[in-house]
């Protein structure tokens, strides 16, 4: 499968250890983005003066010059084929801050109102300050070992995962199309290796580096139906006690931003029963889903004995 290094060198290592290569793996991820003063977007980040390398993101004749560019222009193509506006985009950010409340570990933990949405600065319209991930420090440590040797330690298994990359018309895929039909396909790759069905799944950790990114994944895996991402939000049908509990830890727009690293170790948890005041219940699934850019990997996680 992947190399990604959004998480993506699980299935490889999960293969490999099947494969009998190696019992034990330690999978250490660290960044030190803010320590840095790392900048995402512009010239200082694309490359140097006016110039930027051609690719999906950097390339100054379509105006895009950062990530969000690319995400701006998402959200505008949304809002006009299904009629949302700014303020229901503000749903998704306040339900992913009101999940950061209960982890003591989470970076923003002050909760966020409409108002406080709304009357936030834009980075790249329509998306506003809190549409965005953070810039943060951190690491995160997955050990990941054979099943029989985790016996009777409560471990989460590594059910199943899948992996579709665009190839060619990669605006089309990623603006108009949002990767829907990358993530069916992933998404049924990765259930049946688990052998499960999407209803299995009762708690989603998606890749969140921008809102609408999340809203993509919760429409392009078929929880929830094209257009519907919006309201499901509104509805706190993410949350702890709704139909499908995400980004239960804070996610990349109020957890941390680890690239997904920290997702993947809040699925872990959620499958352990190990979540705390935001455990979700006993659970038969969870799933983790890098769908960003061009790429779609979802993971599937079950309880282990």
């Amino acid at each position: 499968s992947t190399g990604n290094t959004m998480a993506g060198p699980l299935p490889v290592v999960a293969a490999d250890i099947a494969a009998g290569k190696a019992d034990t793996v330690a999978m250490i991820y660290a960044v030190a983005s803010r320590a840095i003063g790392r900048q995402y977007g512009g010239s200082t980040y694309a490359g140097s003066g006016d110039a930027a390398p051609s690719s999906y993101y950097y390339h100054l004749p379509w105006g895009w010059s950062s990530q969000a560019a690319h995400w701006a222009l998402m959200f505008t193509h949304y809002a006009h084929e299904y009629g949302a506006t700014e303020e229901d985009l503000a749903a998704v950010a306040i339900q992913v801050r009101q999940n950061a409340l209960a982890n003591p570990n989470a970076v923003m933990r002050k909760a966020i109102t409409r108002e406080d949405y709304l009357a936030s600065r834009y980075i790249v319209r329509p998306l506003h300050l809190f549409d965005l991930c953070l810039v943060n420090d951190g690491a995160v440590c997955l050990i990941v070992t054979r099943a029989e040797l985790a016996k009777g330690m409560n471990p989460a298994l590594v059910a199943g995962w899948g992996e579709a990359v665009v190839r060619t018309r990669k605006l089309h895929a990623m603006v108009r199309e949002r990767l829907r039909h990358q993530m069916l396909e992933v998404g049924e790759q990765a259930l049946a290796m688990a052998g499960l069905a999407l209803a299995n799944v009762g708690h989603f950790e998606g890749y969140d580096a921008s809102s609408i990114h999340l809203v993509n994944q919760l429409e392009g895996y078929g929880f929830v139906a094209p257009g519907r991402g919006l309201a499901f939000a509104a509805e706190g049908q993410m949350a702890v006690g709704g139909r499908l509990p995400t980004n239960t830890e804070g996610g990349n727009l109020s957890g941390s931003y680890m690239h997904g690293w920290s997702q993947v170790a809040e699925s872990v948890r959620q499958v352990r029963g190990r979540a705390g005041p935001r455990q979700v219940g006993r659970l038969d699934a969870a799933m983790f889903s890098l769908a960003q850019t061009d790429q779609a990997h979802p993971l599937i996680f079950v309880p282990g004995e």
